[in-house]
């Protein structure tokens, strides 16, 4: 009989951080969406901005053609850092899918387990 209240009591603390886990991973990967989309839209706003900003300069002024390098500077500048920004990001919602698949791999595992125990006790 306590055997049986022992694995009851596991199952249902199993059940109940399954519950808990799913909902905080699923909150975290889509925190981890809004913020790689965020970073592509400045990116792609950067990228934008310094383009148009080039062709003005072009358009406007000729004769500085320091001014027109150094926004073509800036701007690949800014991309290559959104990239890496981007990269880190990704790299992240990988890691946190990962360890949302571990964790319902072990809870799966334990919930056989303990099925087992019951099965064998019973």
């Amino acid at each position: 009989v306590v055997v049986v209240r022992v694995v009851v009591v596991v199952a249902v603390a199993v059940v109940v951080l399954v519950l808990v886990v799913s909902p905080v991973v699923a909150v975290v990967r889509v925190v981890v969406f809004v913020a790689v989309v965020a970073v592509v839209t400045v990116s792609v706003v950067v990228t934008v901005v310094a383009v148009v900003n080039v062709l003005v300069v072009r358009v406007t002024v000729v004769v500085v053609v320091n001014v027109d390098v150094l926004v073509a500077v800036v701007a690949v500048v800014a991309v290559s850092v959104e990239l890496v920004v981007v990269s880190v990001l990704v790299f992240v919602a990988v890691v946190v899918t990962l360890v949302a698949v571990v964790r319902v791999v072990v809870l799966v595992a334990v919930v056989a387990v303990v099925t087992v125990r019951v099965m064998v006790v019973v």
